[in-house]
């Protein structure tokens, strides 16, 4: 137990001195440390003093450099002062230079103007003492000729005024008579011209015209490989003709013609898409009615494409480019239209190039005339789809896409339905009216033509009135007479509309027929 008394002793001793080691230790290290941070702190201020003292010494440098280049700005400044004041001085002394000589020219010209005034006076003087002679020498001739005129009176028996009306009677008469017979030359010669030229101008655009007529018909003929492909076509029970002509709107006539068959319909396009749709099935060999319809479909689509481009061939065939793609798509259905057998495209051709050449050589404008001949019958590719004339339709398809007024005009005359106010209007009524009457380019029997004139004349003799009846302008227009004694001008108007209802309902003709009904009320009396 003294022993572990003992040693807990030592160890209190040990540790005291530990502790006190410890504090001497804590003390020693607070003053190195202390002494360490005042020694920085020195450090610190020195090395701030020093730095301020090179601010300073940096600060005066650069002020010193500043009050130099303000110095030197200045002088500079001062120097083209200078330099342009000395140049303003210049420039004063050379425009002074040249107003004192300005100033000695004006006094040169004023002497002079001086010198012509004095002349002048001179001259005026002259004229004044001249005029004063003419007068007196004016007076003794009216005096003379007073004298004169007395004595010719005496001598002739007539007045002044009776002699001077005589004679302009005379001379008026004499006049007359040369002027009637000037106008007269005058008109002869310019009628001689006016034919002569016309004629020329025609016969240089014809000359230049070398186009090909086609003659079109309302039915197509397929050729067959063989007459047992008749079979094939016809199917079970006629389904594939049905099918057919459901899917074309074409009538498909299967008879004893051998190796063929006909496609009728009055419309050429669908007529063609059946045409070439039925050479496919043929060559293909596969005919049904679900084959039909595909065949069909793409013949169509393509059809489109292809009247897009025919559209456009023909466009730069005549020059002209420009064209929205409808109209040019519109402009290929014409080549599947025909009137009284000429190809509906070809005359468009040429009555395009026939109005070119006719208004290149009077002057006028040619592109227009051009653009207009080859538009004029636009109305032709939808007037079996739409209601109306093919000149209301054409006028409408080119408002649509952006033509003229002027082209618009131009093509809206070619039949005289309206009254052309342009030259251009005029020739492409003129190269209409050529394209359709060059040998070859339509076909009509003179019989038929006569017959359906006849035919026009006697449906309006049938209505109660109706004196006479006359087709006139090759059938487009009938003008009818009526006794004003039975019919009234109330009764003229529903006449006319009588008449052409009847004529829609019973007969049939390219385009429109004008109806006009004419009374007329007339006194007669006699003198005896």
């Amino acid at each position: 137990m003294p022993d572990m008394a003992q040693w807990l002793v030592y160890l209190a001793g040990a540790l005291a001195v530990v502790l006190l080691f410890g504090v001497v230790a804590i003390a020693m290290l607070w003053r190195t440390l202390r002494r360490r941070g005042e020694a920085v702190i020195e450090g610190a201020r020195r090395e701030a003093d020093r730095i301020l003292a090179e601010t300073e010494i940096e600060a005066q440098r650069r002020l010193k450099d500043a009050d130099v280049e303000a110095r030197e700005r200045l002088l500079e400044a001062r120097t083209e002062f200078e330099r342009e004041t000395r140049e303003h001085r210049l420039e004063l002394i050379g425009l002074e230079k040249r107003l004192d000589q300005r100033e000695a020219v004006l006094d040169e010209l004023a002497v002079t103007l001086a010198e012509r005034e004095r002349k002048v006076e001179t001259q005026e003087q002259q004229l004044d003492e001249q005029r004063r002679s003419l007068v007196s020498e004016q007076e003794e001739l009216e005096r003379l000729i007073a004298e004169q005129r007395v004595r010719l009176e005496q001598v002739a028996g007539m007045t002044t005024e009776q002699a001077k009306q005589e004679l302009i009677a005379s001379l008026e008469q004499e006049a007359r008579i040369e002027a009637a017979n000037l106008v007269k030359r005058i008109e002869d010669e310019a009628i001689e011209r006016s034919r002569e030229r016309a004629r020329r101008v025609i016969s240089m655009a014809i000359q230049r015209i070398a186009s090909d007529h086609v003659v079109e018909s309302t039915v197509s003929v397929l050729d067959l490989p063989s007459d047992d492909m008749k079979g094939r076509i016809i199917g079970r029970e006629g389904r594939n003709i049905r099918a057919f002509e459901q899917a074309t709107g074409v009538d498909l006539i299967v008879d004893d013609t051998p190796g063929a068959v006909i496609l009728s319909c009055f419309e050429p396009v669908r007529r063609e898409i059946a045409r070439l749709a039925l050479e496919r099935l043929v060559q293909d060999g596969r005919i049904h009615p679900a084959r039909i319809e595909e065949v069909v479909g793409k013949v169509q689509a393509e059809m489109d494409e292809k009247l897009l481009t025919d559209g456009e061939a023909a466009a730069l065939e005549v020059g002209i480019p420009d064209l929205h793609p409808e109209l040019l798509r519109l402009v290929g259905r014409l080549q599947f239209r025909s009137s009284y057998g000429q190809n509906a495209l070809k005359h468009s051709i040429e009555v395009a190039w026939l109005a070119h050449h006719m208004a290149a050589e009077l002057g006028a404008d040619a592109d227009l005339a051009k653009r207009a001949g080859f538009l004029h019958d636009i109305g032709k590719a939808v007037d079996r789809e739409m209601e109306g004339t093919h000149l209301e339709l054409g006028r409408e398809l080119l408002h649509r896409y952006g033509e003229s007024d002027a082209v618009v005009h131009a093509m809206e005359c070619h039949h005289g339905d309206y009254d052309p106010q342009t030259v251009e209007a005029v020739l492409v009524t003129a190269a209409d009216a050529l394209s359709a009457a060059r040998p070859g380019a339509r076909r009509e029997v003179l019989e038929n033509y006569i017959k359906r004139l006849e035919k026009l004349e006697n449906l309006a003799g049938e209505f109660k009135g109706v004196e006479k009846a006359y087709a006139i302008q090759a059938g487009r227009e009938l003008r009818i007479v009526v006794e004003s004694t039975k019919i009234s001008d109330e009764e003229a108007l529903w006449l006319a509309r009588d008449v052409a209802k009847k004529i829609e309902a019973e007969l049939t003709y390219p385009g429109q027929i004008k109806v006009t009904v004419i009374r007329e009320t007339r006194a007669v009396e006699y003198a005896r």
